[in-house]
């Protein structure tokens, strides 16, 4: 299938935001709470900060294990990058990871503002300011050959779907609202159009798995 545009383990509530409003340094995700939302992957084996033995198998732990197969390059929407709006007021500030982020590929942050690239670790962040169409041109010839995942927020994942680029797409629905934020959508059925679509619950009922791959 050449290489894929992936969505993998994105959360959202069950009224279909993926993050809430008000976000901070403090609170990535505005007022939603992501013990909530993530609880499914941190229970897992595979959860990769885990410090103690243990954790759940099965789907949940096969989906968390997944994650970082055959990615080559990552495309993300500022907001996922951090807090700021606007132009940079402080370019000394790299992200929510630390010195290590999980990514360790390139990643494409889409901004209208943009700076300097810079590596941590064996991540590389790039600042682009183009259409989706462009930024997955660039971040599929950073992949050498492998798969680009699209990390989110909610709004970016909207604009390459709506875009007809994304080939594969696994949303994790928690059972909570947030009644407003950065919506991925009212309804997974609005997406059966160009999609196959499973729906699955997570083996300890804490999120329903929604899976799409494209028609």
């Amino acid at each position: 299938m050449g290489q894929l545009l992936r969505v993998q383990n994105f959360n959202v509530s069950s009224d279909g935001y993926g993050a809430g409003v008000g976000q901070s340094l403090e609170r990535p995700f505005g007022h939603a709470d992501p013990g909530a939302m993530f609880s499914w992957a941190g229970a897992t084996a595979s959860w990769p900060m885990r410090t103690d033995p243990g954790g759940s198998r099965g789907l949940d732990d096969y989906l968390t294990r997944d994650y970082p197969r055959n990615i080559g390059a990552e495309i993300m929407g500022r907001n996922k990058f951090g807090p700021q709006r606007g132009p940079w007021q402080n370019h000394e500030w790299q992200g929510w990871w630390g010195d290590e982020p999980p990514f360790r590929t390139p990643v494409f942050v889409m901004t209208h503002h943009p700076r300097p690239s810079f590596a941590l670790g064996e991540t590389t962040f790039h600042f682009v300011d183009d259409e989706p169409e462009k930024v997955l041109a660039l971040a599929r010839e950073a992949a050498d050959g492998k798969d680009v995942r699209l990390g989110g927020g909610a709004t970016t994942i909207r604009e390459f779907l709506d875009a007809g680029l994304v080939d594969t797409l696994h949303v994790a629905v928690s059972p909570l609202e947030l009644g407003d934020g950065a919506r991925l959508w009212e309804s997974p059925e609005e997406l059966d159009d160009r999609f196959h679509h499973d729906v699955v619950p997570s083996p300890g009922g804490r999120v329903t798995h929604h899976l799409f791959w494209r028609r």
